[in-house]
């Protein structure tokens, strides 16, 4: 169907979310893809850091077509597997407490929100500016962005939201009225900022002193990004809590919400539910993904990969630079204008987080012969 075609069909059938480019990716492998046309582009936003093992990777695909040939779904009535055993890896692999499955980032929130009002009914709660949580009416609530929120007011009460780059603003507002710090250790949808490590100790700190959950959302740092399974394992601050989504189902929809073992059991049977996650089909995939992400040699290539991208980064001069692992933002006039002439003139896949703020969230795996040219094609477009 023509490019035309298309823009009709959303125009008439679409409600108009999204400002789309004017391509359509018919089929992608590792960190490429390809347009209707067959011209080739190198992806450096990787789906926002949902396809962390690149495009069509063999194990997923593998996971994936095996288990929809067995079932895709019965429901959370019944026992699975599949989702079972990714819950025990999951928090083996983390705070080793209990896990719920969603369907999403936003969805994960919800749930640790709900579980904050559960540890303290009527609770409020501390969210850092600059930070995303999410687009639902509560996690909307928890993204202090006016841009964001101001077309949806009146918003769920009960939030606060202080400086990330100031320690003692969140200590003082954290008190035994707090249900739940929530914190991005490395806020993504904001531009690539890493919350100081200060700021996180003094979180830590705070929850303990007045008995307040800390809340990690590692929905977009978390899964291998940083070149730790988790990006808090590398931060020197556990959370009671944490949230993940985007890279850990690697292309399918799958969020969940991981307590310590002291909050495994706030929930009850009823507190809360949804109809889709953790379904055999879903879990196996996340599954998959994680055979490859919790390897340490992997975890160590991609510091290394994330290393090289800075550096280059860094050698293009550009302003404000900020990041980890293969996570990068910089500052950049007319970012969306600049996103829309790599892709159509440099084939280079990557966003604008805003009107002067460029992300890049390249496939963990990515080359280095592809991070080189993903540099010089960015190099040309900025001059």
């Amino acid at each position: 169907m023509a490019l035309a075609d298309l823009q009709a069909l959303e125009r008439s059938y679409l409600m108009p979310t999204y400002a789309r480019h004017p391509v359509e990716f018919v089929r992608g492998s590792g960190s490429v893809l390809w347009d209707v046309e067959g011209n080739e582009y190198l992806d450096f936003l990787g789906g926002v850091a949902v396809v962390s093992l690149g495009h069509c990777h063999p194990a997923l695909v593998e996971a994936l077509t095996t288990q929809a040939g067995q079932l895709m779904h019965t429901s959370n009535l019944y026992y699975s597997e599949p989702a079972l055993q990714l819950a025990e890896r999951l928090s083996r692999g983390s705070l080793g407490g209990k896990v719920f499955f969603c369907n999403s980032g936003a969805e994960a929130t919800e749930c640790a929100l709900k579980l904050g009002r559960r540890h303290r009914p009527r609770g409020n709660f501390v969210v850092l500016r600059g930070g995303f949580h999410g687009r639902s009416l509560g996690a909307l609530s928890a993204t202090p962005q006016p841009a964001k929120q101001l077309p949806f007011e009146p918003l769920v009460p009960g939030f606060t939201a202080v400086p990330r780059d100031d320690p003692q603003a969140l200590s003082d507002v954290v008190d035994e009225q707090t249900a739940a710090v929530l914190i991005e250790p490395i806020q993504g949808e904001g531009g690539i900022h890493p919350v100081p490590v200060e700021t996180l100790e003094a979180a830590r700190a705070a929850c303990d002193r007045s008995g307040a959950l800390l809340v990690f959302d590692e929905v977009q740092c978390g899964n291998g990004r940083t070149g730790t399974l988790w990006a808090y394992q590398g931060l020197g601050v556990t959370p009671d809590v944490m949230t993940t989504a985007k890279g850990l189902g690697g292309g399918v929809p799958i969020g969940a919400c991981i307590t310590s073992p002291e909050y495994g059991d706030l929930f009850q049977p009823g507190d809360h539910g949804s109809t889709f996650p953790g379904g055999p089909m879903i879990a196996a995939a996340a599954n998959a993904v994680l055979d490859v992400l919790d390897d340490r040699s992997f975890l160590d290539a991609v510091a290394e990969k994330g290393r090289r991208l800075g550096e280059g980064l860094e050698r293009l001069g550009v302003a404000n630079l900020e990041g980890a692992g293969l996570m990068w933002g910089f500052d950049q006039p007319e970012a969306p204008a600049l996103t829309r002439s790599l892709l159509l003139d440099q084939r280079l896949v990557v966003n604008a987080t805003g009107p002067d703020r460029i992300r890049l969230l390249p496939p963990l795996t990515v080359s280095a012969e592809e991070i080189d040219t993903a540099l010089e094609r960015l190099g040309t477009a900025i001059g």
